[in-house]
C-alpha cells in the first residue's frame, strides 16, 4: 500500500494548489459516458456509472453536466466514441507502472505515453508485463481526524469490507470491486466524508527506490502521466523512504 498511499498523498496537496477543475471533470465525464455506453443510463442498475455519478457530485460536477454526459453515452446526444486501453511499463529503478486512458485517438495517446517512459529512463512494455503485480480493489480513505479506527473497522467490515490499513494521516478501507458501493453507501449513510473513493489497482508487493535521481525521474513521470488528458488513472508500484519523498516534494 505504501507507494499508492503516498502517491495520493502527494496528489492531494498538489491539487490543493494547482487542481485543474476542468482537467478534473473532462475525466469524469469521459468515465461517466463510457460507464453509460456499456451498461446502460440507469445508475440504479449499473453500479460503475453509480460510482461515476457519486465522484461527480463530490467534485461539485454541475447535474446538467453529469446528464449530458449520461446522454453521450446512451447516444441519446451525439458525441465522442472513447476507447479504454491500460498501457503498462516501467519507470526509473524497475518500478511497474499502470496507466488507464480514454481516447478517441490511440496513436496520439500510445505515442505520448511512450514518450514519457523513454524521457523518464524507463520504458513501455507489452500488454500484460506488469498488470499481474496489481489487484484490483476497492479504496476509500478516510481522514483519521473524523474517526476512530475501531469504530470505522466495526462498520466497514459490517458493510462487507476486507480491511481497514492505518496510514500516516488516514484510513484505507479495502473492498472486493463488486462490494465498493455497498461500502461506501454505508458510510456515507453513516455521515463520513471521504479524501478518496474509487477502484482501483493495490500493488502486490512493492519496490523500494533509494536513489533521489530515479525518485525524481520516478515522480515527473507520474506527474506527466496524470496530466495528460486522455488519462484516467495511474498506479505504480513503488516505496520512497520518507525522508527522501519529503526531499524531492
Amino acid at each position: 500500500m505504501s507507494g499508492h498511499s503516498k502517491w495520493s498523498t502527494i496528489k492531494r496537496k498538489k491539487g490543493a494548489i494547482d487542481a485543474k477543475r476542468g482537467q478534473i471533470f473532462t475525466r469524469l465525464i469521459k468515465e461517466i459516458t463510457v460507464a453509460a455506453r456499456s451498461g446502460g443510463g440507469d445508475p440504479e442498475g449499473n453500479s460503475r456509472l453509480r460510482a461515476a455519478i457519486n465522484t461527480a457530485k463530490t467534485e461539485n460536477m454541475p447535474k446538467e453536466n453529469i446528464a449530458r454526459a449520461i446522454k453521450k453515452g446512451t447516444g441519446e446526444i451525439a458525441g465522442e466514441v472513447y476507447e479504454e486501453i491500460l498501457y503498462e511499463g516501467y519507470g526509473p529503478g524497475g518500478v511497474a507502472v499502470l496507466v488507464d486512458c480514454m481516447t478517441d485517438n490511440r496513436n496520439r495517446t500510445v505515442a505520448d505515453i511512450r514518450h514519457y517512459f523513454a524521457k523518464s529512463g524507463g520504458n513501455l512494455g507489452e500488454f500484460g508485463c506488469v498488470s499481474w503485480m496489481f489487484e484490483k480493489k476497492g479504496l476509500i480513505q478516510v481522514d483519521k481526524s473524523l474517526i476512530t479506527e475501531e469504530k470505522l473497522m466495526d462498520m466497514a467490515l459490517e458493510a462487507g469490507a476486507e480491511d481497514v490499513v492505518e496510514e500516516e494521516t488516514e484510513y484505507q478501507v479495502l473492498t472486493a470491486p463488486e462490494d465498493f458501493d455497498t461500502v461506501r453507501t454505508a458510510l456515507e449513510e453513516a455521515g463520513l466524508t471521504f479524501l478518496e473513493a474509487s477502484i482501483t489497482r493495490i500493488p502486490k508487493n512493492t519496490v523500494e527506490v533509494t536513489d533521489e535521481k530515479n525518485a525524481r525521474s520516478l515522480m515527473k513521470l507520474l506527474e506527466n502521466l496524470e496530466d495528460h488528458d486522455d488519462v484516467q488513472n495511474v498506479n505504480a508500484n513503488f516505496d520512497i523512504d520518507d525522508e527522501l519523498m519529503e526531499q524531492i516534494s
